[in-house]
């Protein structure tokens, strides 16, 4: 799985450095959910002829095993979604991610993932995906934790949340939340990850 930096543009963090100036904010998304929503606590497909690129710079120290675990199980998603492009996945600790979130969502404090569609929606029109993502190891650890899972399944929920962002998903919603999480979870099922978000049996988001 290829690494590496990419050029940082006007509307989103560096991959290399997300402390970098930018001359305006970014339509960041972040995965939190709307008011009165509550998170459930309890063979792969090839990808597509065209594919997306999957890029994973690991800034938080992180096994090789795991990020190339999550670049491919990344991939198999994207061959589920028939999407093309490249995705950039940065993954950082509560501090970078902290900074990230006040300066692009102007939210204080660390959140799981945030999404920088350079296509400005083109890629919910059918245009290739071209996205960066920041995606929190730590906020991750503390998800697995309360979900019974491992740290990696949690990793590709929020990366695999940012790919959906990019093709047209939004959880501003109630609705949407639900909808959006339940295509998450049908897509690992899918490629034998297995449900991540809602438990098998659980209901699904609150």
């Amino acid at each position: 799985m290829v690494r590496r930096a990419v050029e940082p543009g006007p509307d989103r963090p560096s991959m290399e450095d997300s402390d970098r100036p930018s001359d305006e904010p970014p339509r960041a998304r972040s995965s939190e959910p709307p008011a009165g929503s509550a998170r459930a606590t309890t063979a792969p497909e090839a990808p597509s002829p065209a594919g997306l690129q999957i890029d994973v710079i690991d800034a938080a120290g992180l096994p090789d095993r795991s990020t190339g675990w999550l670049g491919d199980r990344l991939a198999e998603a994207a061959g589920v979604l028939g999407c093309s492009g490249e995705l950039r996945v940065r993954l950082v600790r509560d501090a970078e991610m902290a900074a990230a979130h006040a300066r692009y969502s102007g939210v204080e404090g660390t959140t799981d993932v945030l999404t920088f569609d350079l296509t400005e929606g083109g890629s919910a029109r059918g245009e290739p995906v071209d996205a960066d993502a920041l995606v929190c190891v730590d906020e991750a650890a503390r998800g697995a934790a309360e979900a019974g899972h491992g740290l990696d399944r949690e990793l590709l929920l929020y990366a695999l949340h940012a790919l959906l962002h990019c093709l047209g998903h939004d959880d501003v919603t109630e609705e949407g939340f639900e909808r959006m999480h339940a295509e998450e979870d049908r897509i690992l099922e899918r490629i034998g990850v297995g449900r991540t978000f809602a438990p098998r049996g659980d209901g699904g988001a609150a």
